[in-house]
C-alpha cells in the first residue's frame, strides 16, 4: 500500500493522523480509497468538473511532482505527499 503523508491543514480531517497506508494503483484510486476511510477528503483534494487534483494543489509521488495529477501511477511502495502548489518568479 502506498504511505500518504496527509498536510497539517487537513489533519482534522483524519484525527491528526498525519501518514495513512492506502492501496491504489492510480493517485485517483488512492483519493477514492482515502475518502472512504475518512470522508471529506476527497472534496479537498480531487475537482470533480476538472476531474484532476484541487487547482493549487500539487501531487509529489515517489519525491517528483506529478505531472499526470490523479492518473499518475503507484507501486506498494510508492510515497504520496498533497502540497499547496508553489508559485514562483518575478512579476
Amino acid at each position: 500500500m502506498a504511505e500518504v503523508w496527509i498536510p497539517p491543514q487537513i489533519q482534522n480531517l483524519t484525527g491528526g493522523v498525519e501518514i495513512v497506508h492506502v492501496p491504489g494503483s492510480t493517485v485517483r484510486q488512492l483519493i477514492n480509497n482515502l475518502d472512504e476511510l475518512y470522508p471529506g477528503l476527497k472534496e479537498i483534494l480531487y475537482d470533480e468538473e476538472e476531474e484532476d487534483i484541487m487547482p493549487g494543489l500539487a501531487v509529489i509521488v515517489d519525491g517528483e511532482a506529478s505531472q499526470l495529477g490523479v492518473l499518475e501511477r503507484l507501486t506498494d511502495s510508492s510515497e504520496v505527499h498533497f502540497l499547496p502548489a508553489i508559485g514562483g518568479g518575478r512579476s
